[in-house]
């Protein structure tokens, strides 16, 4: 004979004859002194607090703070019989009444998402400054250029294939992946473009020949990005400075930049 059982019947058998610990009580918000206790005399029907701390290895005086709080809590009742008091699970509903609860807390906490949004936004400072440091700190806005279209970078050298290597290669194919454009003003002695794919290149003449620093611009933010024996990233995140800037890359790239 063949049987078949639904979810819930398996869990049940699954709980009575393996006396496992139901650690999904953690949502219902309770710790783990408490789901051993209430799994305890879940398993066992009624149960003394002689039988909970064989069960459990829980000291008597802590078994009987974590009983209290599940009685308060509508968990577990108990009985008194010639002085003594044995303790059985409450029934089921309750279980679901704390969960239907916990849903409707959650659905009205939903609601209230949007408004929290919009007073996150109006809230936020008009400029926003961040300091990376570290190749791990360079990395993380290499990240944050994932997130959009196009990128603008004045007087590169490529720094990031030379003191990147590794990083480079895995990156640069999820930047492809994504379709992320880059548009490349390189110094006059920058190396040969590592690839071609969604990045034009235009040479900056001799005169802006400096320090290892440059500007990146995406978005808002706008990175000046120093690759010395320290690496180093100042972002400001700013609409009025990113378009300045932007504009100040157009004008190089049409009128003074030339073409590889």
């Amino acid at each position: 004979m063949v049987y078949y059982y639904t979810t819930e019947r398996f869990i049940y058998i699954f709980i009575y004859y393996f006396k496992m610990e139901i650690k999904e009580l953690k949502i219902l918000g309770l710790t783990n002194g408490e789901i051993k206790v209430f799994s305890a005399v879940l398993n066992a029907g009624t149960s003394s607090i002689n039988n909970i701390h064989e069960k459990t290895g829980i000291e008597r005086r802590g078994i009987y703070d974590i009983i209290n709080k599940l009685v308060e809590k509508g968990l577990i009742s108990y009985t008194i019989e010639k002085g003594k008091r044995t303790y059985h699970c409450a029934p089921p509903n309750r279980l679901k009444e704390k969960t239907l609860k916990i849903k409707e807390e959650l659905e009205k906490f939903e609601k209230l998402i949007p408004v929290i949004e919009n007073i996150y936004k109006s809230s936020k400072p008009k400029i926003n400054i961040e300091v990376f440091r570290g190749k791990e700190g360079i990395k993380t806005v290499f990240e944050d250029i994932l997130n959009y279209e196009k990128t603008l970078f004045i007087g590169g050298r490529w720094y990031v294939v030379k003191e990147l290597p590794f990083f480079w290669r895995y990156y640069n194919k999820r930047r492809i992946k994504k379709g992320v454009v880059w548009y490349n003003l390189v110094l006059h002695d920058a190396p040969k473009i590592p690839t071609k794919e969604l990045i034009h290149v235009k040479v900056l003449p001799k005169e802006f020949n400096g320090s290892p620093a440059i500007i990146w611009i995406y978005g808002n933010k706008v990175v000046n990005v120093l690759w010395g024996k320290e690496f180093f990233a100042f972002m400001i995140e700013s609409k009025q400075i990113a378009e300045n800037y932007r504009r100040y890359h157009r004008y190089l790239w049409d009128n003074v930049a030339k073409k590889l």
